[in-house]
């Protein structure tokens, strides 16, 4: 069904930071750790900014350093903005689609 396919993007974040990745509504895929810092933690907000509705706070354990590449599904709506803060240098690939 022509126009049913989404147009999955990505958003690269290597630093400890706070990025809009997307303003307006969307779907948050998945975010997949390249690399984790140990105790690192990622807070999804859907919001323009560091506030407001929290879609989800991932906090990494003591992991190898060494270990492979994970995923993290999540599949949902966002309506105001899609914003990750990483309190460390995680290498994340963020999946998301605008709609």
């Amino acid at each position: 069904h022509m126009g049913l396919e989404k147009s999955w993007q990505f958003a690269n974040i290597t630093t400890a930071t706070t990025t809009t990745v997307k303003a307006g509504a969307g779907i948050l895929k998945s975010i997949i750790f390249n690399k984790r810092v140990v105790s690192g933690v990622i807070t999804i907000y859907d919001n323009t900014a560091a506030s407001g509705t929290k879609i989800g706070t991932i906090t990494l354990g003591a992991a190898l350093l060494t270990d492979p590449p994970q995923t993290v599904n999540y599949e949902v709506a966002f309506g105001t903005g899609l914003t990750i803060v990483t309190s460390a240098a995680e290498d994340l690939t963020v999946i998301y689609a605008g709609i």
